[in-house]
């Protein structure tokens, strides 16, 4: 994964790195924790196809940000962030991940 170091991406100060494209933008360093939640999401965005996972990730969100009224608890309850969190801490997870395990969180 392409780690790209700069102050401007992601924008805001709640988030340290984003990912598009498969390409990593980060405020600093990444520690392994950053580097396999951002894999997940490399890897659902390749079976999605790139575009449709930005759809369908915004989709998402705009229905959890009314569901549970705030946009930082529908961003954290988006199922493409959900599986990334829970299983971020275990470096080994995006190698042995099922294709599409993203619909067990809805």
């Amino acid at each position: 994964m392409k780690i790209i170091y700069n102050r401007l991406i992601p924008v805001g100060k709640r988030y340290y790195a984003i990912n598009l494209f498969g390409v990593l933008f980060a405020r600093g360093p990444c520690n392994r924790t950053i580097i396999t939640h951002e894999k997940i999401h490399t890897a659902q965005m390749k079976e999605l196809g790139y575009l449709f996972f930005y759809l369908a990730y915004v989709v998402e969100w705009l229905i959890r940000v009314i569901q549970y009224r705030g946009l930082h608890k529908g961003y954290l309850n988006i199922s493409f962030e959900k599986e990334a969190y829970c299983n971020q801490s275990d470096s080994g997870y995006p190698v042995r991940r099922r294709h599409y395990s993203f619909v067990s969180y809805y």
